[in-house]
């Protein structure tokens, strides 16, 4: 399979997944309260209904990000990323999700940026919830800190990183919750046994319990077919190093004045292929 097919596959799968158990969760509104809640403790009049969710996905490349944006009446817009991976592209990425939150907040509402009327803007408020290993990381990183050198620019971007919240709160269950589904994925692989004993030991231990009980099947469903996702991605990855690797091959040999019928012969037995195949192979990469 050559390169542009590949990549053409990897875009297609990257759709697939429909759903995670991070937009699943907070898609209802008890538990989207419960994180705003874990956010702000000192709001003690906040009801569901004076939330609304803005932008609410699931983005899988080499891992799975999970963006929300939720706004609480018109006063605060919070957006709320997951991920497992640490990169200063976080600070990117929220300002980018900030930016296209504010897009559908003004769409929805009607404002006109263009009018001279100056339009209601919600105060943002941008974290992360990071789930991988803690090791030694800052509360809050800034766009300029990471970027700049601490120069103040035109534009100043500050995040607030979430590691383990609260004993007990919803944050700090989630947070529990994806170490005990890492834990078992060790133990059983990428299997429905690994998922139905995360999903055992998360009730046990009162982690998600509610949620769980009332969503296990679907729960279930939606980990298995990230599962799915993460062996197609792996097989993916392995099949574009192999065409880099046969490309930069066939350029050396054809550098080195070899003939195409030699090239052929050369990548058929360092490449364990056939015939056919290999010519296939050299001939989208040969150089006329």
């Amino acid at each position: 399979m050559g390169a542009e097919s590949k990549e053409t596959k990897k875009t297609e799968t990257k759709s697939t997944v429909k759903d995670s158990v991070f937009c699943n969760l907070f898609g209802e509104s008890k538990y989207l309260l419960q994180l705003y809640q874990a956010l702000h403790p000192e709001d003690k009049k906040v009801r569901e209904d004076d939330l609304k969710t803005v932008t609410l996905e699931n983005i899988f490349t080499d891992s799975i990000y999970n963006d929300l944006g939720f706004v609480k009446g018109n006063k605060l817009m919070v957006l709320v990323e997951a991920q497992a991976l640490w990169t200063a592209n976080i600070i990117i990425r929220a300002l980018e999700y900030l930016v296209n939150s504010y897009r559908r907040y003004f769409s929805e509402n009607d404002m006109d940026l263009y009018k001279s009327k100056k339009v209601e803007l919600p105060k943002p408020e941008l974290y992360v919830i990071y789930t991988g290993e803690r090791k030694t990381r800052p509360s809050e990183i800034t766009l300029s800190d990471e970027f700049f050198g601490g120069e103040k620019t035109a534009v100043e971007v500050t995040v607030q990183m979430i590691y383990d919240g609260k004993k007990g709160d919803i944050i700090n269950q989630y947070v529990t919750f994806t170490k005990v589904v890492d834990e078992q994925r060790k133990l059983y692989g990428r299997s429905k046994k690994a998922v139905q004993e995360t999903i055992r030991i998360c009730k046990d231990q009162d982690i998600l319990r509610e949620y769980l009980e009332g969503k296990e099947s679907e729960v279930v469903d939606i980990m298995m077919q990230l599962y799915d996702q993460e062996e197609i991605m792996r097989v993916h990855d392995i099949g574009v190093a192999k065409d880099a690797a046969i490309r930069a091959a066939v350029e050396t040999y054809q550098e080195c004045g070899m003939t195409f019928v030699e090239v052929v012969k050369r990548i058929a037995a360092r490449f364990v292929m056939s015939h056919e195949t290999a010519e296939k192979e050299v001939g989208e990469c040969w150089k006329d």
